[in-house]
């Protein structure tokens, strides 16, 4: 009798996003014309109220719950994988002029594609205000919440990038470019220790395998479930009262990121190495699905990096370094959604953005993004820093942004396929050039 053949876990993905997006709309329909709001209180505090806040004691939130789980147990697993992965990285690449040339290729086609993105999503933003899409009014709630925001210097992240202290680093995931610091020193120095390292390498080296298990565990067993749960409940409690006010802003946002990621990337890779770029779509599909639905590029790390070994063909040693690198400063989407958020908060507030305004905002936005964690909702967070190095801290700048955070999950969620997926287009090309790239394994 034939075995039946497991479900691969890109079709179980796409299933629990689909499912999760039918369930999530079904219940925000239900929620706007069927139940009452004393019916809808009640199924909210069953299935989706944050259990955690003050408006959560008595309540259940079993999506709310399974979500969160999934998610801490992937932000677990950040600081020690960054830590092994570009440590070993750094151990495995002898040659010192190979690991300089890798670093330059990697760090030039970040921002080869920062540039190219920004330019785009300037080119967009600026054509939607034209159009007056962007003229609307303002609420007057937020603006307390707003106006406590610290202002932020971009440049900061250069000087925070050298910890003061390893442990501190590393006890929390705000600060994940500390720990590739980190990690690049230690995998330098045990680089040139040679064998007297090699008790501390077979160390790391062994973490790494109990770190991919454990990933792949809940990557392949539990993330299906959670995905379904975390879709589910985004779409049922943002409603069309969130959306509505900023229709313009929500749509031509997530409609240029859609668009970048299946037009840039591939072009990239066909114009730097004449690969065929619809065979790279095909197959980082599903890192761009899952990043849709975590919200997180340190959550699609483990993913990513199996899809560029195991399909795209690209070698264990350099994929160690490009993609905890990417994770880390190539947060290509966040500089694209910028340039919609702050250019519509601006317009909003009446202020007149110029050309000349949205080329500072793009430099500001790609050192603000390049420091941004790899964690949900922090792009959105870094919004205030453009803010503010642009001098647009008004009340009714304030109000703005206040309403864009708000409203923006649904545009963090389509900006996070821009992020991972260049990761991998960089990978690919850095491979190609290095002549590293299993070629027939890319095809195949």
């Amino acid at each position: 009798m034939k075995e039946k053949k497991e479900m691969t876990v890109v079709k179980k993905m796409m299933i629990a996003l689909v499912g999760g997006l039918a369930v999530g709309l079904l219940f925000l329909f239900l929620r706007e014309n069927v139940i009452s709001e004393e019916g809808w209180v009640t199924v909210n505090k069953l299935l989706f109220q944050d259990i955690t806040v003050a408006e959560g004691v008595g309540a259940i939130g079993i999506f709310y719950i399974i979500g969160q789980i999934f998610m801490k147990g992937l932000q677990m697993a950040i600081v020690p994988l960054v830590l092994v992965s570009l440590s070993l990285a750094m151990c495995s690449i002898s040659n010192s002029t190979k690991l300089g040339r890798i670093a330059g290729r990697t760090l030039l086609g970040f921002f080869g594609f920062y540039v190219c993105g920004a330019a785009l999503g300037c080119l967009v933003a600026f054509g939607v205000k034209s159009l007056g899409l962007f003229n609307v009014t303002l609420p007057s709630e937020g603006i307390a919440e707003a106006a406590t925001i610290d202002a932020f210097n971009p440049l900061a992240v250069v000087v925070n990038a050298v910890p003061s202290n390893i442990v501190s680093a590393a006890s929390t995931n705000n600060s994940i470019l500390a720990i590739v610091v980190v990690a690049i020193i230690l995998g330098l120095c045990l680089n040139q220790m040679g064998e007297k390292a090699a008790p501390l390498k077979n160390v790391l080296e062994n973490l790494s395998d109990v770190i991919n298990m454990y990933l792949s565990f809940l990557i392949n067993k539990v993330g299906p479930i959670a995905i379904f749960c975390l879709i589910s409940r985004t779409f049922a409690i943002y409603g069309v009262e969130y959306l509505a006010p900023v229709a313009a802003y929500v749509v031509s946002a997530m409609l240029t990121l859609f668009a970048l990621v299946v037009t840039l990337y591939p072009l990239g890779i066909w114009i730097t190495t004449g690969l065929n770029p619809v065979k790279f779509l095909k197959k980082i599909a599903k890192v761009g699905v899952f990043g849709f639905s975590t919200n997180s590029s340190a959550a699609c790390l483990p993913l990513n990096t199996r899809t560029c070994l195991d399909e795209l063909g690209c070698s264990k040693e350099i994929t160690s370094f490009v993609l905890p690198t990417g994770m880390t400063i190539n947060m290509n989407g966040t500089t694209v959604m910028h340039m919609f958020a702050v250019t519509f908060i601006a317009t909003s507030a009446g202020i007149e953005v110029t050309p000349a305004n949205m080329i500072v905002m793009a430099f500001l936005s790609i050192c603000a993004a390049a420091g941004t964690p790899a964690i949900p909702i922090a792009g959105t967070t870094m919004i205030f820093t453009v803010l503010s190095g642009m001098g647009w801290t008004t009340e009714a700048c304030l109000i703005g942004y206040a309403l864009i955070v708000a409203i923006n999950r649904p545009v963090e969620m389509a900006l996070l396929p821009l992020n991972v997926i260049g990761d991998a287009a960089v990978n690919v090309i850095v491979n190609a050039k290095e002549g590293e790239l299993n070629k027939k394994m890319y095809n195949s």
